[in-house]
């Protein structure tokens, strides 16, 4: 159970099991990697990655740039197709049936801003729309408030500051309310107060259990506050994984930020002796 899950749990502890007590299965995970990989011409972007995400998890993917993230997310949003390798979202195979797959799965990038001529509540209402949510006056409400954008209901979203902007886009991928939530660099650009606040947001919602959290971010900082694991992605393979906390030392490292700056000197020495 990760620390996010494990921190709704209430009630005195369980008796001691007997014979005849069955233990309960885990929960399956909400995102499955399975041999991953995609390759353009002859430049292999990501080479066999696996991984998994389970509910009320938050997972790390990280890497310097160019190291094959980005594509990976793309590839489970079903916007690149894999040239390798199976993708399931709650046991459905996304190749097979995408709508399927997708319809609880969400996204937020800082590189991926909402239309700005639409207003916040404009933007949240078609998509919305899209992704046929029931009650969606209701829901729209209930985000303006989580994310502090009441007061900007009525506001084109290309006038926002970048920190509303964000807030904006992470109620647009709240919406659906995801099983699994994707999020590309969420926290980029913004000031570390609004961070913080976006951040204990997350959290908060993935302790509830129901959602897993597939997170990238360059701030190593960020990662070991909130990710329950993370995976070093470089070269297009997962070259480590652990607990943020205990990884580095398991390395020599002293920091995660240092783990991260020893992982992108090895790949740039690596790709000037090829």
């Amino acid at each position: 159970m990760s620390k996010h899950a494990a921190a709704v749990v209430r009630g005195p502890p369980s008796p001691a099991r007997t014979d005849s007590m069955t233990v309960a299965s885990p929960p399956p995970p909400v995102l499955s990697v399975e041999g991953l990989c995609k390759s353009f011409g002859p430049l292999r972007a990501v080479d066999g990655v696996s991984f998994h995400v389970a509910p009320g998890e938050i997972v790390g993917l990280v890497g310097p740039n160019g190291a094959g993230k980005t594509t990976t997310l793309n590839m489970i949003l079903g916007v690149l197709g894999p040239t390798a390798g199976r993708i399931e979202i709650e046991g459905v195979n996304l190749a097979a049936d995408r709508t399927r797959a997708l319809t609880k799965t969400n996204f937020a990038a800082v590189y991926a801003p909402l239309p700005g001529n639409l207003t916040v509540e404009e933007n949240l209402r078609v998509f919305g729309m899209i992704y046929a949510v029931r009650d969606l006056t209701r829901r729209i409400d209930t985000l303006l408030t989580t994310y502090d954008l009441a007061r900007y209901r009525k506001s084109k979203a290309g006038v926002l500051s970048s920190g509303e902007q964000t807030r904006l886009s992470l109620a647009k991928a709240m919406l659906n309310q995801p099983r699994l939530l994707l999020l590309d660099e969420p926290t980029a650009s913004i000031d570390p107060s609004t961070a913080r606040d976006i951040r204990t947001v997350i959290t908060d919602m993935v302790g509830g259990g129901d959602c897993g959290v597939l997170w990238t971010s360059h701030n190593m900082y960020e990662v070991e506050a909130v990710c329950d694991r993370v995976m070093f992605i470089s070269g297009g393979r997962i070259v480590l994984t652990g607990d943020p906390k205990t990884l580095p030392g398991e390395h020599g490292a002293a920091s995660l930020d240092d783990l991260f700056v020893a992982v992108a000197h090895e790949a740039a020495h690596q790709g000037r002796a090829a």
